[in-house]
Formats: structure tokens, sequence, C-alpha cells
């Protein structure tokens, strides 16, 4: 069994075990890490023997944590061992095991952008579609609020109808976000579960966005992952993730980063640092944003063309685009779901 794990901003993990009636008989621990004294390897390898199939990455990291007396570490830790023994017992994919298919398409209204994430996910967990990053390009101004946010405590409606936006509710958690066409950017992946497989929650945040951390990073962005969801650098945060997970094994990960910012016009619209109507609902963070254009002066499109291409060249893209089987879904599901009132006011 064979299992990696790239470390956040740290070092590649990979492991190799063999497992005979439910115990680890024999590991093998390597990577591009940094570890002192040179024995250190073989007594991790050692604290893994013997280690059933059922245990937890807690488990193992604390098996693998009490063999490091006077060890240095530098790139990883227990943990990613830990991580990395995981994704091995659970038949993790790696990112080069798929054929990942490109999306770019024109501007879509705001409703239309939240079917169109649930219908392809669904169709990736269905077989029916490759795994798949798609970029959005927006047609109007909008508000997307969380799955579970109050819609009261989140907008000032009065606010959104002044300035033309729309709002509208995704399938995912988390916070409202703030987007007019020219000054965001945001993404999708619907990937399969196998991929984050053996991860937690949290840490397959960092993992789905390092790719668009190393790019920023080529910008010459100190962009780093701030858990749970957020991608920010010393100058303010950059970008905020999403995720769902549905049936069939697929998770839905998207981001929206600022690539600029009318913080006038928001503060008019999200009741951010406003006091609360209710307790209902998830309430947004007040976080300070910095957008890309500030700190690349580069146009959208370019950083655009840089973040993909850093994808494509570690994991390969094949362009595609959407088809009227795709659309019509998405329009059916505007019509009965992200569209309606009901939709929008489930938590009022």
């Amino acid at each position: 069994m064979h299992g990696e794990f790239k470390v956040p901003g740290g070092k590649l993990v990979v492991v190799d075990l063999d497992v005979l009636d439910g115990v680890i008989r024999h590991a093998r621990v390597s990577g591009d890490f940094f570890l002192e004294p040179d024995d250190a390897l073989d007594r991790i390898d050692a604290a893994l023997i013997g280690a059933p199939v059922s245990l937890s990455a807690a488990e193992l990291a604390a098996r693998v944590d009490a063999v490091l007396d006077g060890v240095v570490m530098l790139g990883f830790s227990a943990d990613a061992v830990a991580v990395a023994v995981r994704r091995a017992l659970t038949g993790a994919t790696s990112w080069t095991d798929h054929d990942w298919h490109f999306l770019h398409e024109g501007p879509q209204a705001p409703a239309l952008q939240m079917a169109l994430d649930q219908v392809l996910a669904e169709q990736v967990g269905a077989g029916e579609r490759p795994p798949t990053l798609r970029v959005w390009e927006w047609a109007s101004n909008a508000v997307i609020i969380g799955s579970f946010q109050s819609l009261r405590n989140e907008v000032d409606l009065s606010g959104a109808e002044r300035h033309d936006v729309t709002v509208v509710r995704r399938i995912s958690g988390g916070g409202a976000m703030f987007v007019e066409p020219g000054n965001t950017i945001t993404y999708s992946l619907y990937v399969p579960e196998s991929l984050v497989s053996g991860l937690s929650f949290v840490d397959s945040y960092a993992f789905l966005d390092e790719w668009v951390v190393a790019a920023l990073r080529d910008l010459g962005i100190e962009a780093t992952y701030q858990p749970i969801n957020d991608i920010t650098s010393p100058a303010g945060k950059i970008a905020g993730a999403a995720q769902k997970r549905l049936a069939g094994g697929v998770v839905l990960h998207h981001v929206t980063m600022a690539y600029d910012i009318d913080a006038a016009k928001m503060l008019e619209v999200l009741r951010i640092g406003r006091e609360k109507l209710s307790d209902k609902g998830t309430k947004s963070a007040n976080k300070r944003v910095d957008p890309l254009r500030s700190q690349t002066g580069l146009p959208r499109a370019d950083v655009i063309d840089r973040m993909v291409g850093t994808f494509r060249a570690r994991y390969g893209l094949t362009d595609d685009a959407l088809d009227e089987k795709t659309l019509r879904l998405a329009d059916d599901l505007v019509a009965s779901k992200f569209g309606t009132e009901d939709w929008l006011a489930r938590v009022p």
C-alpha cells in the first residue's frame, strides 16, 4: 500500500506499507523532508509496525511521537506521517491519478452558477464527468450566503437593491461573499472523495488549495493557508473557501478570491460589524481583505492564467465546455431551487 501527503507549506511524506491480518507488518517512510539524527527514520518505521489498521490518524501520530525524543523534524511532523499512513490504508488517490478537465465559460447569472456547482459535482460523483476545475465569470454583482446563514443577519436587502446586487444561497456552508464581475476570481473543484481520503475535514481545505497558494507565491505574494478555510498574506485575507460533500463520493470545493474590492459598497450590502438581528445562522467574521490587484499589479486575466497554468503544469488539464444537457439540468435547478424565495430564505 502506498500513500502520500504534501504538508501545506512543507515537504512531501511518502509511506509504503505491507498489511497482514489487519496489522501493519512492514513500513517505510520517505520524502524530501529533513530529519536528525539519521536513525530517527528507522524509529518512525518501527513505531508503525504492529499498528492495527483501524487506528485513527491521532492514534498513529501518538505512536510516532513516542519515539521522537531528541529528534528534529523539518518540513513534516508525526501528524503528517499519520495522515500519509491513513491515505495508504484507505486507498487514497493522488492528483496525477486523475484526468483533469477545465471549464472557463462566459459570464453567467449568480443563481445559475450555484446550480452548475451542484450539477457538475453530481456528474463527477456519478462517473459521468472526470474531475474538473472550473473558473467562473459573473454576469452581475452578487452576494452569496452560506447554506446555514441567516439571510437578514448577513445581507442588507435595501443596500443590495440600491447597488443592483443579486443575493443567492449556495449549498456549502461558510460565510457570505461579496462579488463584482471584474473584481473577483472564483473557481470550483469537483473531485472524487478518494483524493482527500485519510485527511481530516480541516486538512482537506489546505490540501485542495495547495496548488493555488503555490501559484500566488510564484506571483510574489506571501500567501499562506489560515485554517479552516482562508488564504491570507501579511497584508490581509485574499480568499475564502467552502466545501460540500455530496452523494456518490464527491467533494465540491469552491473558492472566491478578491482581485479588487469596493469596500464602501460591500459595507452597505453586507452586515459586517453590525449588530445581528437574531441568533439564527452562522455569523460572518469581520476580516481584513487585501486584494490581488494591489499585491501583483497584474490584470485579472493574467492572474487567472498564472493560476490555471500552475494547475496544468502540475496535474495536467484538458480544456472542456459545458454541454446542453448540463446547462439544461442547471436551468431546471434554478427554477426549482436556487432561484426560489424558499431556498434563499431557508434560514430567514
